[in-house]
């Protein structure tokens, strides 16, 4: 495991929430804190831009009264996820609110800049980059990221094509920092295997939006009960980057998730006002088929931790062959 920074360095449980586009907002990303892992949301959900400052300070004073009446259990850190491409025109805004917030953990997709990076450092902040390969995580790093978030295959949302045993193993001959691996996590077991292949967080984003707080509609969250790996279209059609969807929602929307054409990446727009063309197409990744319920945050966080203990003390209990 990494020697970890401030505030990484003392999670109840070893888990990112992963920022959720659309879906994620205060409420979700306080009940995850409250129960003991990182919660996380794109700047970008906050619309107008104006709503940010609103939310950041509703999440800010909403944990400190938590770890003032709870100081035997604190709240996890949080983090807000910036879009790191030239169409985002809300950055230098949506940061620099970061900063006035002292946002404790910034994530950043899309692009890495050291300027983002320093305004994060200026106040003590941790910055962690998703990348989808070995290259763009040596870029991350020369730019002065913190950490990284490896984004593997079968991960919602941009996913990557690499095996996570290939994509960490690559990275770990290098790289001794905070490490979060994303792809298919959804149980307390899938955790544990992420910190054996040398993780020291796993990243889980698909398996939150099955949850009470989450800001999804019914018949999305319902999807992804009754949904498996089976279900999961990897299409770069809707973005311009490559990423993972749930069929039913591609069918939905009068296409056929097998016959889909494919994008010009140069349509890629992350802009903070941009219309969304395909906003009823639903990002999801592989890992849904151990969801088998709607429930709370908290909840959910229980029962991975109450699996994440079953799954280590039954690799305690295996003896090791000579």
């Amino acid at each position: 495991m990494s020697k970890l920074p401030p505030p990484l360095d003392r999670l109840p449980l070893p888990i990112i929430g992963s920022p959720l586009f659309i879906i994620s907002n205060p409420k979700l990303v306080i009940a995850q804190c409250i129960a003991g892992v990182v919660g996380a949301m794109p700047a970008l959900n906050a619309r107008p831009a104006a709503q940010l400052e609103d939310w950041l300070a509703e999440i800010t004073e909403t944990l400190a009264a938590h770890d003032k009446a709870h100081p035997d259990r604190p709240a996890a850190p949080f983090a807000i996820n910036q879009i790191v491409h030239k169409s985002n025109d809300r950055l230098e805004h949506d940061m620099a609110l970061c900063v006035k917030y002292k946002v404790p953990i910034i994530i950043t997709s899309l692009g890495a800049r050291e300027d983002i990076n320093a305004a994060a450092h200026s106040y003590g902040g941790v910055v962690m980059h998703d990348i989808i390969n070995n290259r763009f995580a040596h870029k991350a790093i020369e730019k002065g990221a913190d950490g990284l978030i490896a984004v593997a295959a079968g991960a919602g949302g941009h996913a990557g094509v690499k095996s996570p045993f290939a994509l960490i193993q690559e990275i770990r001959q290098w790289f001794d920092g905070p490490l979060a691996l994303s792809g298919a996590i959804a149980t307390g077991g899938a955790v544990l295997a992420a910190q054996a292949m040398g993780a020291d967080f796993a990243y889980i984003g698909s398996a939150f939006i099955a949850t009470e707080e989450a800001r999804a509609q019914d018949a999305y969250k319902q999807a992804i009960v009754d949904g498996s790996s089976d279900d999961i279209v990897y299409s770069n059609l809707f973005t311009g980057v490559h990423g993972n969807y749930l069929a039913p929602s591609i069918r939905a929307a009068g296409l056929d998730p097998e016959h889909l054409p494919v994008s010009d990446p140069s349509t890629m727009n992350f802009g903070g006002d941009a219309k969304k063309a395909w906003k009823d197409i639903w990002g999801c990744g592989q890992g849904i088929g151990a969801v088998d319920k709607v429930q709370s945050a908290g909840d959910f966080v229980a029962q991975l931790r109450r699996e994440y203990e079953a799954a280590r003390a039954r690799l305690l209990s295996t003896p090791v062959q000579a």
